[in-house]
């Protein structure tokens, strides 16, 4: 049983034209802000979320196969 699933590609495409439309009415406020990279990033953390998991829990299951020591 997973407790985390790949969200639809309707769920995505709705998630990345909101991003879109937020990062276009925002773009004449946030260039006079000096956080703006915070911001900016923080839409692009939610561009690229395909899932309901974590990045670091997503990466996990990838580096318990790989094994960097040897005895």
């Amino acid at each position: 049983m997973s407790l985390y699933h790949n969200c639809s590609p309707t769920r995505i495409f709705m998630r990345r034209a909101t991003i879109v439309v937020c990062g276009v009415l925002a773009l004449p406020v946030m260039l006079f802000r000096g956080d703006r990279a915070r911001f900016y990033s923080y839409l692009h953390r939610v561009w690229v979320k395909t899932s309901d998991q974590s990045g670091w829990r997503s990466q996990k299951p990838q580096s318990a196969n790989s094994c960097d020591f040897s005895d």
